[in-house]
């Protein structure tokens, strides 16, 4: 399944048995859709090697990347700012890749502590910037260097953040393998922990394609730049504010110009297929709360977004049915999913080891200039 929806967009770029390869090991683990309510679907985006959604963008990007390496005669670049769980997921995919050196931008004190050591305790080929700001200065700094032409010659440059098609791209996957898991008479409605937008963007890109779907939900936190413009104000992107969402946190979400392009720049056609809520963090809380004690299911931040949000469409729309996405482990998030609850979560083995690592990250603060020199001393060592 996931060789014939990439096989279009891959066209003569990779041969049929490395793109065969390719997706065999980027779907290399279970992505099961869980009941919760008798109208609510988890689909668990969190059974990788990083435990978040990002792993199956990361995988086949890490592995297209590796493959095109091999046929070059200069190492390669990775640049990419995370807000949470990008970095740890490029991170793990691109760990030893003969030829490819990695640098991840991440705001200080604005990650977990399980998503700090995903960024910081590789090692090797894998280097972590820690900047004094938000993850949008994290994502300008980046532009900016995809954008300086005296850095671009000299280095082979490119991004593993889903401005990236590679990793965007294929994060249709997991929409098909829930449709192939629904067993509900009509089609659901999905709802999608949205920040970047670039996951909300992937899923109506698999909507275009064919896949049945009643309606997409972007659910956001407090950053609300895209909710207000759905309601009919203007598009005004403004400075991010931290949340338990981390990964949400974007005040100017780059994918949201790809989603008006799908639509064609027509906004009654977009609203009709896409709405969009902002929950805060107080809202956030109470639904993990609510959904532990009713259901005994334990959700992140992320996914309590996007549960909650899908809720109230629900309501709105009696009859229907969906799923959220569930992108991250709870594990990632212990303070707060550990007070609400009252229960402990287990560690997995593949983060006890990790969390036994030492954090090794360069701090620097938001000017382009200290990027830059950082990327060349990278690029030339």
């Amino acid at each position: 399944m996931a060789y014939h929806v990439m096989a279009p967009y891959v066209g003569e770029s990779l041969p049929e048995m490395v793109l065969r390869k390719i997706v065999a090991e980027t779907l290399s683990f279970p992505i099961p859709l869980v009941r919760v309510t008798d109208e609510i679907f988890s689909l668990e985006l969190f059974h990788g090697p990083t435990l978040a959604f990002k792993d199956v963008g990361a995988r086949f990007m890490s592995r297209c990347l590796g493959h095109f390496a091999l046929q070059e005669k200069r190492e390669v670049t990775v640049l990419v700012a995370t807000s949470g769980d990008t970095g740890g997921a490029v991170a793990h995919g691109f760990h030893h890749v003969e030829g490819v050196n990695v640098v991840i931008l991440y705001p200080s004190g604005k990650v977990s502590p399980v998503q700090e050591k995903q960024l910081t305790a590789l090692g090797g080929n894998i280097h972590a910037l820690e900047v004094m700001g938000s993850f949008d200065d994290c994502q300008r700094m980046v532009k900016e260097a995809f954008a300086d032409p005296t850095l671009t010659r000299q280095l082979f440059l490119t991004s593993a953040n889903s401005i990236n098609v590679a990793r965007w791209l294929p994060q249709q996957l997991y929409y098909i393998l829930a449709w192939q898991q629904w067993k509900e008479s009509a089609a659901p409605a999905i709802s999608v922990p949205s920040g970047n937008f670039g996951n909300i963007c992937a899923g109506l890109m698999a909507w275009k394609s064919g896949l049945p779907v009643d309606h997409f939900i972007a659910a956001c936190n407090r950053n609300d730049v895209v909710p207000r413009f759905l309601k009919g104000e203007p598009y005004q992107p403004k400075p991010s504010h931290a949340t338990l969402s981390n990964a949400m946190d974007v005040g100017d979400p780059s994918n949201f110009v790809r989603i008006l392009e799908i639509f064609g720049q027509e906004q009654p056609l977009l609203k009709k297929m896409l709405s969009s809520q902002s929950i805060l963090d107080s809202e956030t809380e109470e639904t993990i709360g609510f959904v532990f004690r009713d259901s005994g299911y334990t959700l992140d931040p992320h996914g309590a977004v996007g549960f909650l949000a899908l809720e109230r469409f629900l309501q709105k729309n009696p009859g229907k049915k969906g799923f959220f996405l569930e992108t991250a482990h709870p594990l990632k998030f212990p303070d707060s999913v550990e007070r609400i609850t009252g229960r402990s979560i287990q560690f997995p083995d593949q983060v006890k080891a990790l969390m036994e690592g030492t954090k090794n990250s360069t701090v620097m603060d938001t000017r382009y200039e200290l990027l830059r020199e950082f990327l060349l001393q990278v690029g030339q060592a």
